[in-house]
């Protein structure tokens, strides 16, 4: 009996072992010291946590985002860690701003190896608040927005024969939860371009890796637009993003996003809750269906004057936010240009 204890606690240490020597050998496998390196929305929030990871690895760095000042803080931050950054004012829902933001980084720094799609919009609120054109904002910015930019980046690529594509997605793009009809729907159909992009870019040798994470603590409910009883949505959106349990630290987020792109990882959930989200969605569709249902239930009802008005988190904040409930989000908000 105590043989096969023993043997079994050879083996799972073999197992342990063999496992930590393929994720060193994957990590070693790409270095990102000297790659040139795209970020949308790389101004704050992810883009700016994920510019300062690679900045720490040597990569040169093209952020690209709609407001300049924003743009500058994040240039100044990275510039004192030593890093070679470039800032390119961009709106990305504009093909031709996307096609001259990649022939500007060409021309800057010769080619480009890696592009993160990154840039994000949320509104938060019940249906009867919300209108044609939150849907066609969030689809602009998450569907053809990277769209866009991969089409610009793409002939560069392929005439290298190598590069790296990102698409941060969400866990909002494989269930749908409510209050967040625009965003799940934009994320879903990322999710479907980036796996089909996948499938029929490997056989160029370019890697697409789909990231599809819960919330992260970065910072960025303050910049969300909340629709209905906005503080009412503003507070439990905060709240839950402010909840250790059931959000991810920025930072650590960052680095698993970075490791997944080195690894060439087909998807990435960053944080075991959305991949056991996604895991039990997938085999019991029924209980996650009535789980949502219930949820609803529980979220703010429709406000019966405000119709479509939108009010920023800056505009929405309650006696409970901010409050000690959503100290790490506000704590992120200040350490990641949110503010």
């Amino acid at each position: 009996m105590a043989s096969a204890w023993a043997k079994a606690a050879g083996g799972l240490g073999a197992g342990l072992a063999l496992g930590w020597l393929v994720r060193t050998v994957r990590r070693s496998a790409y270095s990102f010291r000297g790659k040139v390196v795209v970020i949308t929305g790389g101004s704050r929030g992810l883009g700016l946590l994920m510019a300062r990871e690679l900045a720490d690895e040597g990569a040169q760095l093209a952020l690209l985002a709609r407001d300049e000042a924003e743009l500058q803080r994040a240039e100044d931050e990275l510039d004192a860690r030593g890093a070679e950054v470039l800032t390119v004012v961009c709106d990305i829902r504009e093909q031709d701003e996307a096609r001259a933001a990649i022939h500007r980084v060409i021309e800057a720094f010769g080619h480009v190896d890696v592009l993160i799609n990154n840039a994000g919009v949320m509104q938060v609120g019940p249906l009867d608040h919300l209108t044609v054109s939150d849907f066609e904002e969030a689809i602009a910015v998450h569907t053809f927005g990277p769209l866009y930019m991969v089409l610009a980046v793409l002939p560069h690529m392929l005439e290298r024969g190598e590069g790296r594509i990102v698409n941060i997605a969400s866990i909002g793009g494989k269930i749908a939860f409510p209050h967040l009809l625009p965003y799940t729907t934009s994320k879903f159909a990322l999710v479907g371009l980036s796996d089909g992009l996948r499938a029929e870019l490997r056989r160029s040798n370019l890697r697409v890796t789909t990231v599809c994470p819960g919330l992260m603590r970065t910072g960025s409910p303050i910049n969300v637009r909340f629709k209905g009883y906005n503080r009412r949505e503003q507070t439990w959106f905060t709240i839950s993003d402010s909840l250790p349990v059931v959000s991810i630290n920025g930072r650590r987020a960052a680095r698993r996003i970075i490791d997944a792109c080195r690894r060439g990882a087909p998807v990435t959930y960053v944080s075991a809750m959305s991949r056991m989200a996604v895991l039990v969605d997938g085999l019991t569709p029924s209980l996650v269906a009535r789980m949502l249902a219930a949820a609803n239930q529980v979220l703010p009802s429709p406000h019966p004057d405000r119709a479509d008005e939108s009010f920023t988190g800056r505009e929405s904040r309650s006696q409970w936010s901010p409050s000690l409930l959503t100290r790490l989000s506000d704590r992120a908000a200040i350490a990641n240009n949110e503010t």
